[in-house]
C-alpha cells in the first residue's frame, strides 16, 4: 500500500492550513483526493486527534471545505478534519455516471461486491483502513482519538463505520443521514448495484 500522498492545494485558514491532497489509493485502485484540515497546533503538539467527515449525493472532497465553515471551531480546539471523496473516480462503468444517486459521486460507502463494482467500489475499506494508515504515515495524528461524522449518504457512511467497528471512534455523529438505506429509494438502488438482489 503506498502512503505518498502529493499537495492539491493549500489555504491559510483560522491560522492553520487548509489544503486538499492526493493520493494513489490501493484498495480502490484509483488516485483520491481528500481535504486535511491542519489546525495551528500541528506542528506543535503530538498525536492530534482526528474527525473524519463524509459527505452525501454527488459531492466531492471540496463540499464540507467550502460550505460548512467547521475550521475556525478545528482551529480553536486542535483538531485535524479529514474530508474524503464520496467515490473512486475515473472508471467510467457503464452507467456510473448516469445518475446523481449510483456510481460517481454515490459510493454509499460500502465495499462492493456486484460486478463492475466489486474491485473498485469498496469505500467503506477505505475509510476504516487505507486512509487511517495514510494519515499516520504523513500527518502528527492520533487515529485511535478519532472521530466520524457524516450528511445523508455519509450519515450513513459514518453510522456503518462506528457501527461495524465499536471502540474505533470515540464518537459518532451525523447530519440527515440515510439511515434505513434497505427501505429508501436511494438504498434500495445502491445496494441492490453494489451488493445484489439478496436482502
Amino acid at each position: 500500500m503506498s502512503k505518498a500522498i502529493k499537495l492539491v492545494s493549500q489555504s491559510k485558514c483560522f491560522g492553520g492550513l487548509q489544503c486538499v491532497y492526493e493520493h494513489e489509493s490501493s484498495i480502490l485502485k484509483c488516485n483520491m483526493k481528500f481535504g486535511c484540515y491542519l489546525p495551528p497546533q500541528h506542528d506543535k503538539k503530538k498525536n492530534l486527534p482526528v474527525v473524519y467527515f463524509l459527505s452525501g449525493l454527488t459531492c466531492t472532497e471540496q463540499n464540507f471545505i467550502m460550505k460548512s465553515g467547521f475550521q475556525r471551531f478545528a482551529a480553536k480546539h486542535g483538531i485535524v478534519v479529514i474530508n474524503p471523496d464520496t467515490s473512486p473516480r475515473g472508471f467510467d462503468f457503464p452507467g456510473e455516471h448516469d445518475s446523481y444517486d449510483f456510481g460517481s459521486g454515490a459510493g454509499f460507502y460500502v465495499n462492493a461486491t456486484e460486478e463492475p463494482w466489486k474491485n473498485n467500489y469498496r469505500m467503506y475499506s477505505y475509510i476504516t483502513g487505507e486512509l487511517p494508515s495514510v494519515l499516520t504515515s504523513n500527518f502528527n495524528v492520533n487515529v485511535n482519538k478519532s472521530a466520524i461524522s457524516g450528511h445523508s449518504m455519509g450519515g450513513h457512511g459514518a453510522l456503518i463505520c462506528a457501527l461495524k467497528n465499536p471502540g474505533k471512534y470515540k464518537c459518532v455523529s451525523t447530519f440527515a443521514p440515510i439511515a434505513n438505506p434497505s427501505e429508501c429509494p436511494w438504498g434500495i438502488k445502491a445496494f441492490t448495484g453494489y451488493l445484489g438482489e439478496n436482502k
